[in-house]
């Protein structure tokens, strides 16, 4: 078989900094513009779970994930429904993929990141999922492979470090998280390859990978809350992202997926900041139209439910908005007929009306 890989030592002594310099500065720029966007949002709830959702969906869908953003929240809106079990574990995947962002910001409110929180988020992520049997939370104990479906290891694209190298090679990486390094976002870029190398899991590597990406430029300082989403890009990039990694593996080109990296940050931080203003100008839109419709003192609550959930039913827009049933009800047939929100699924015997905010779907999807 190809021989498992060696990983570095963490800090490297092959980047070449003055290559870097111009995309440094463009990265860091767009992601500081990005995170005053988020800084000047009264609530930045009304951005962040709408992004997170696009997140879970896209990060998934480089792992193969065919499960559509609108599959997953009308699944959440009704779990009792019509599904394949296919698409459900699909479904739960991306549903963990969130579930453990969520955790990862909550945790880090309390302590900074370190491997023992990173194993609790790979035990959310398979938890009840297609990864369910390749032991959730726990470190690899077997040498698993790289390859195309149903190739053997002989001919595996990568092979990860012997698994007793694993827990010594974490450790290193621990290490440097937690060093200073010139630039921050170069020190992420290999963070962020060295753990996708060392392959630390059975599974669910990858999705980890980027997961992490934000929780590290916030324990880094470079944004207020670790809410940056980086898997839009790589997914439309997925070939070259692959390549850039493999690189190092192959070549020890180190510097590649820097430039990379650093591409990514940079345009995926400008996309990012574009998504968040249309989510607000939708927002502000909005709250101009739906006190119309309601008693003013319902109008925000209203609002804030619908860009927490998307796709909902009305027994859910009742719990989370805190209306009265009866309000949330004749609330919920105005906004229909003022199409600020549409009907995807009309009610039938025990079947709930199904109702969806198509503008911001169309924004996020």
């Amino acid at each position: 078989m190809p021989e498992p890989y060696e990983p570095n030592q963490l800090p490297l002594n092959c980047i070449d900094w003055a290559e870097h310099v111009s995309l440094i500065g463009k990265a860091n720029a767009s992601l500081a513009r990005y995170d005053e966007i988020l800084q000047a949002s009264v609530n930045p709830e009304i951005l962040i779970s709408p992004l997170i959702n696009r997140e879970a969906v896209l990060s998934s869908r480089i792992e193969g994930t065919r499960a559509s953003l609108e599959e997953v929240l009308v699944f959440e809106a009704d779990p009792d429904g019509d599904v394949n079990p296919k698409k459900r574990d699909e479904i739960a995947e991306i549903v963990n993929y969130r579930k453990a962002l969520r955790l990862a910001e909550k945790n880090l409110e309390r302590k900074p990141l370190h491997v023992n929180m990173i194993k609790e988020l790979h035990a959310v992520l398979l938890n009840n999922a297609r990864g369910r049997y390749n032991e959730p939370g726990q470190l690899r104990t077997i040498q698993n492979y790289i390859a195309r479906p149903g190739q053997p290891i002989e001919q595996a694209i990568f092979v990860p470090p012997y698994p007793f190298l694993v827990p010594d090679a974490l450790s290193n990486w621990e290490q440097y998280l937690h060093s200073e390094e010139k630039d921050p976002l170069v020190q992420i870029a290999v963070l962020k390859a060295q753990f996708e190398l060392i392959h630390p899991f059975r599974d669910g590597n990858g999705r980890i990978g980027r997961m992490l990406v934000p929780l590290i430029m916030y324990t880094k300082g470079l944004l207020s809350r670790p809410t940056f989403y980086i898997s839009s890009y790589l997914e439309q990039n997925r070939d070259e992202y692959y390549q850039a990694l493999l690189s190092i593996s192959t070549e020890g080109d180190w510097n590649h997926w820097i430039s990379f990296f650093l591409r990514a940050i940079n345009e995926q931080a400008m996309e990012n900041s574009q998504k968040a203003r249309e989510i607000l100008r939708l927002y502000e839109e909005m709250k101009t139209r739906v006190p119309e419709i309601t008693r003013p003192q319902y109008a925000v609550s209203a609002i804030d439910t619908i860009f927490s959930r998307q796709i909902f039913k009305a027994s859910d827009f009742v719990r989370i908005s805190g209306i009265p049933k009866t309000s949330a009800r004749r609330l919920l047939k105005g906004m229909s007929e003022e199409h600020i929100i549409e009907v995807i699924r009309k009610g039938r015997g025990r079947r709930a009306t199904i109702y969806a905010c198509i503008p911001l779907l169309q924004i996020t999807g």
